[in-house]
């Protein structure tokens, strides 16, 4: 493992042979899940706390649930070598949980694989031990859990599923690094006057300090493991149903690859992946928890039409991704006005929402006023040489039309940057 980012990306495989699934463990009187890794001869322990009945642990179906994160979660500490095995060892697998897992692997890092210059089209699965049909669940309440980050997605998701079930149900799910919350998550949640069900993440301190340790880095598919997490914790809760706010432009690609295929940096956002793990989840707990995304039909351009109407939530949204530092100290109370994600939800929001209202929203900082941001807009609407921004924003031609219909607002008539 001496080998660095630089050295390792040569199109082929990271400087580490093999990547275990060591195993995983419940407490259930702490309210805890442990799994366990090891990356050549360094082994890794994550930890995911929910709070819930002991005997809600016990359960065949949290068993599933459990395996479930167990098999996603891995993903944060192969990258650190990105070797070209993947040792199930002893790990229960039913047919179809090894193409979820190369799948996740190989299209899930795909931005990561692309920006150190790897090839893991190759990577081979090897172990895992044979697991019988699926295990009973008891029939669940009717009571959608609603991953919620407190940007426009979710609150528009939120929103809808509060329409069709007007004598309530729904609760929220947040999840969160231990001791930790995000103020932008809390004040929209807040403003729903919703429930909400928590779950922590710890990773394991030694991933935190990659570049420190000489390995690799780069993203990794979150939202999966959030989804496995929120999973969890419906089975644990009785919850029927995951309810996800993944549009549809999630599905398409930031760059297209020469000899076929794209990378996308929102893959475990997109169809593909819901489809993966709705099959997984009919192999493994019957009645199975529902997971689909309530956004799928619909574009960002719809998402912030329907947002735009609900003017409860304008002065709490928050999703400028200086929000969500992981160091409190250089985290944000406030949109900071100039990135990618800033500039996309101004731009998607403006053919809908008076400008004077998002100088408001912006703190009087709104990236449309700022002609410096032009590069920018210009990578959102597909106009520079640079790729389609590595960010959750919509796809080029949802972003020319909110310029479009933007530009024709007479209340933006004087904006040089339109």
């Amino acid at each position: 493992m001496t080998a660095t980012p630089r050295e390792a990306g040569r199109g082929g495989f990271g400087p580490a042979a093999a990547f275990r699934y060591v195993g995983w463990d419940v407490d259930p009187e702490g309210g805890q899940l442990a799994c366990r890794y090891a990356l050549d001869g360094r082994e890794f322990v994550e930890r995911v706390r929910v709070e819930a009945d002991p005997a809600a642990w016990r359960t065949p179906a949290a068993g599933e649930a459990a395996r479930l994160v167990f098999l996603l979660a891995g993903v944060s500490y192969y990258k650190a070598g990105a070797p070209p095995v993947l040792d199930l060892g002893t790990t229960p697998v039913r047919p179809g949980d090894g193409a979820l897992l190369l799948d996740f692997y190989r299209q899930g890092l795909g931005e990561f694989a692309y920006r150190n210059d790897l090839d893991l089209a190759a990577l081979r699965l090897v172990g895992g031990a044979e697991l019988g049909p699926p295990v009973g669940r008891e029939a669940p309440a009717d009571a959608p859990l609603v991953p919620f980050g407190g940007g426009i997605d979710s609150i528009v998701t939120v929103e809808g599923v509060r329409a069709r079930r007007p004598a309530g149900g729904t609760t929220l799910f947040v999840l969160s690094r231990e001791g930790d919350r995000f103020a932008a998550i809390e004040d929209a949640a807040a403003a729903t006057g919703l429930p909400v069900a928590r779950a922590s993440r710890a990773l394991d301190p030694a991933i935190l300090d990659s570049a420190s340790q000489g390995w690799l880095n780069g993203h990794v598919p979150v939202t999966g493991v959030l989804s496995a997490i929120a999973l969890l914790v419906a089975v644990l809760r009785d919850h029927d149903a995951v309810v996800m706010s993944n549009e549809w432009s999630a599905s398409i690609g930031n760059v297209e690859l020469p000899g076929g295929g794209s990378v996308n940096h929102q893959w475990s956002k997109s169809l593909a992946f819901e489809e993966l793990l709705r099959s997984h989840l009919a192999r493994s707990i019957a009645p199975p928890p529902a997971y689909f995304s309530w956004l799928r039909p619909w574009s960002e351009l719809w998402v912030a039409r329907r947002f735009a109407e609900l003017g409860e939530y304008h002065r709490v949204f928050r999703s400028c991704n200086r929000a969500f530092a992981l160091d409190p100290g250089r985290r944000l109370d406030h949109w900071c006005g100039r990135c990618d994600k800033c500039c996309f939800i101004d731009l998607v929001l403006a053919p809908f929402v008076p400008a004077a209202t998002l100088r408001d929203v912006f703190g009087g900082r709104e990236p449309l006023d700022d002609p410096s941001l032009a590069p920018r807009f210009r990578a959102l609407l597909g106009r520079s040489p640079d790729v389609k921004p590595w960010e959750c924003v919509g796809e080029v031609g949802e972003c020319r039309a909110a310029a479009a219909l933007a530009a024709a607002r007479p209340d933006r008539a004087r904006s040089a940057l339109l």
